[in-house]
């Protein structure tokens, strides 16, 4: 049975990423600063525990770490999934705030690195999977957490680079919008709040998130064995160009 670590498990993705690995037969360490949340899935879902991890705190990630080693052996499979995301914009947001995003979404996944690779190294095996983010790729919007994501990107390249000579494989995905509880509090308040962005879509969809566990299981398993250093877009095209751009340049003056 593999041995899997999940940050960020309380989430939709966390929880769905779970599940997803659980059925495919791995042992899945939940963490989150959300305890009662991983607690509650931790009881509902057999084959798991729930740990409380705090990725701003270097002194908890690095006890947790430590615990985890020590009782469960190096991870064969890590997801740094843990985000936080005030958005706003660069000019206008305060220092305390994107301090906050840049904590935890870059600064806590170099963390929890730092916490299981080396243990992973000395095994001479594991998986890797960062959970980036198409905004880290291109321009839409929450200004800080975008350039925390580019971080996780060029982070995750790097670290295949370093620990793929020794059997562990680094990966991310970016997901593009992926309806979670924000956005079905929304879709609660108007049933038709995701349908300008839907457009956007060439695949016509935006994403749920079976759809990024099910990306980030594949990266995981060996069917993924030689793939390292790569970003799996798990967008509906998002990123692969704009119809309606291409449209409006494509258009003729009538003469």
């Amino acid at each position: 049975m593999s041995n899997a670590i999940v940050t960020g498990a309380a989430s939709d993705i966390g929880q769905a990423i779970a599940r997803t690995l659980v059925a495919d037969g791995s042992y899945v360490v939940l963490a989150d600063n959300d305890l009662d949340t991983v607690e509650a899935l931790a009881r509902d879902l057999p084959g798991t525990e729930a740990v409380y991890l705090d990725l701003a705190s270097a002194e908890s990630v690095r006890q947790v770490g430590a615990d985890l080693v020590e009782r469960l052996g190096a991870p064969d499979q890590l997801v740094n999934g843990a985000a936080l995301c005030n958005g706003g914009s660069l000019q206008s947001v305060d220092e305390a705030t994107w301090a906050q995003d840049l904590e935890v979404v870059l600064a806590g996944t170099i963390r929890v690195s730092q916490a299981f690779l080396p243990s992973m190294r000395a095994a001479g095996r594991g998986s890797v999977v960062n959970i980036a983010s198409v905004n880290g790729h291109s321009y839409f919007g929450a200004d800080v957490y975008s350039a925390a994501k580019a971080g996780v990107l060029n982070l995750t390249k790097t670290l295949a680079v370093q620990y793929g000579p020794y059997g562990v494989r680094v990966n991310s995905v970016s997901p593009g919008t992926v309806v979670n509880a924000q956005r079905r509090r929304q879709l609660a308040d108007d049933p038709h709040a995701l349908d300008r962005a839907t457009d956007w879509y060439p695949l016509g969809r935006v994403g749920v998130p079976q759809d990024v566990a099910d990306a980030v299981a594949f990266l995981l398993s060996d069917r993924a064995s030689w793939i390292t250093g790569t970003d799996l877009r798990v967008d509906g095209g998002l990123l692969a160009g704009m119809q309606g751009l291409a449209d409006a340049l494509n258009t003729r003056p009538e003469r």
